[in-house]
């Protein structure tokens, strides 16, 4: 239904988190980047079953990544016209969507390796550039951007792309084609997480 992220995208910016062991320098943001990582790191690496260890990254998505502010830029234009009901179920939605996104793949990950080599001060937060390394693949550039206070990251760049604007892309199609009808983009929503289960 929906290329709701691209998974190499996603999964690489949390393994990236998750494997986080140093940073060129570290400021706020890479010792945020660092703090979350080793949560994270002691998760994904843990001996757990899959299923525990989806259990144990949720709560952590849910303090570090601002999934909520992500899900509003998501829906553009159309978040000023939504009722306060479509609002509510659309972030709702939103958050299992993208937690369930980042969860079904935790396993995929083994023998990664990471390192931070720059952060930037940008208008929308710091962007923590890392490159990351998985056996017989191409290294990947990916970009966490880390803001708010307490500190989150909001958004994610891998291959030059961003999760949220390749996400408002997708929905904001999707709504032109259904004539602004959020109840629509959340029937979809609520479809692709009863596919899921």
């Amino acid at each position: 239904m929906f290329n709701v992220f691209s998974r190499r995208t996603i999964l690489g910016a949390v393994v990236s988190l998750a494997v986080a062991t140093g940073a060129a320098h570290a400021n706020p943001a890479t010792d945020f980047v660092n703090s979350f990582g080793g949560r994270l790191a002691g998760v994904v690496n843990s001996k757990e079953p899959l299923e525990q260890k989806k259990k144990e990254v949720l709560p952590l998505l849910k303090e570090n990544v601002d999934i909520a502010g992500i899900g509003r830029y998501c829906l553009g234009k159309y978040w000023r016209t939504a009722t306060q009901a479509q609002r509510d179920k659309y972030l709702s939605l939103f958050d299992q969507v993208l937690v369930n996104t980042i969860t079904d793949q935790i396993g995929s990950y083994q023998g990664v390796s990471f390192r931070v080599t720059s952060t930037t001060t940008t208008p929308e937060g710091e962007r923590v550039n890392a490159l990351i390394d998985r056996p017989g693949q191409p290294e990947v550039n990916m970009q966490l951007v880390i803001g708010g206070n307490p500190p989150k990251v909001m958004d994610m760049y891998g291959e030059g792309a961003s999760l949220r604007m390749n996400q408002r892309s997708d929905y904001s199609s999707y709504l032109a084609r259904h004539n602004g009808d959020v109840d629509a983009l959340n029937a979809a929503l609520e479809r692709q997480l009863s596919a899921h289960k």
